[in-house]
């Protein structure tokens, strides 16, 4: 009796949903299937996301967790939805044509951010964690989508590289044509230069001695770890050959002699590697009364008969 009973009442609902909107009892099944499928799916992922929550994992462990249970989600929940909806359709493949033809046309732009994603996953041009610059815009990657990625950004008007505490999300599409660097994809260093100005009267080769065993006593162990990333580097690409220790060059400029500092220093610490560096040379020639610092200058000569 009770079981009758509830299917009388279903049987007034759903004659009273497709009055009041027009859909068939068919469709209104199927309407409810899939919000059904999609309460499962969601508690489903709730409930895994909570036991891994318990456990004690790093950090990049918890992010790819999250990231490839939410995939999988998404897909399990496209297969089952699309085969109980497919059904309305004569044919799979018939079902499939028109729903390419109408995404392609109205949808090019997030397909196209779809296969960026595939790509970025497959070819892995940077990770979540790299620091990167695509086109006018750089920052280190904190989140892959698959419509879009998600960047802190540095840089703009902030100097040396540093955050400005804006995120900038960026379509997947961008990665097939706008230019792409990595800053730590193999070598995980970037060469930095530093330009220290003398005056002409300075002993600029002293200067230059003290320069080199600065800069050589502080990053000279750099070179080492660099070196393992461009060896694992050549097994796969062409490179040219790397001047990888630290070196000072010498050039001549219009207000005295400039000495260049070159050296390989971590990319997100561009800003304090110089500020040490500059703390240090300070503190040396401070020492040294025949260094000095240039900076412009307006120099005349007086002839004899002046």
């Amino acid at each position: 009796m009770l079981w009758e009973k509830n299917i009388r009442v279903m049987r007034k609902i759903t004659q009273w949903i497709r009055d009041f909107t027009g859909l068939s009892p068919e469709i209104q099944e199927k309407i409810f299937a899939s919000l059904l499928t999609l309460a499962i799916v969601w508690l489903l992922h709730k409930v895994i996301m909570m036991t891994l929550s318990r456990r004690k994992l790093g950090e990049q462990t918890r992010y790819r967790w999250r990231k490839n249970l939410s995939y999988a989600a998404y897909i399990v929940a496209i297969i089952v939805i699309g085969q109980i909806w497919v059904q309305q359709f004569s044919s799979l493949t018939t079902f499939l044509g028109l729903v390419s033809a109408g995404l392609a046309i109205a949808l090019k732009d997030p397909i196209l951010d779809l296969f960026g994603w595939a790509f970025i996953l497959w070819r892995k041009p940077f990770a979540v964690g790299d620091r990167i610059q695509i086109g006018d815009h750089a920052g280190d990657v904190i989140d892959l989508r698959p419509f879009q990625f998600v960047m802190i950004e540095i840089g703009n008007w902030v100097d040396a590289d540093q955050h400005t505490g804006r995120s900038i999300l960026i379509p997947n599409s961008w990665i097939f044509n706008h230019p792409l660097a990595n800053y730590n994809h193999e070598l995980a260093f970037v060469f930095h230069e530093m330009p220290i100005l003398l005056t002409f009267e300075s002993d600029w080769k002293k200067a230059k001695g003290i320069l080199d065993e600065i800069v050589k006593r502080r990053y000279g162990d750099v070179v080492k770890a660099a070196e393992k990333g461009l060896a694992r580097a050549k097994e796969k690409y062409l490179i040219p050959e790397y001047n990888l220790p630290p070196s000072v060059v010498t050039q001549v400029k219009d207000s005295g002699v400039q000495l260049t500092l070159r050296f390989l220093c971590d990319a997100r610490s561009r800003r304090k590697t110089e500020m040490q560096i500059w703390e240090e040379v300070l503190d040396a020639f401070a020492e040294e009364e025949g260094i000095d610092f240039a900076y412009p200058t307006v120099r005349f000569y007086k002839g004899e008969g002046g």
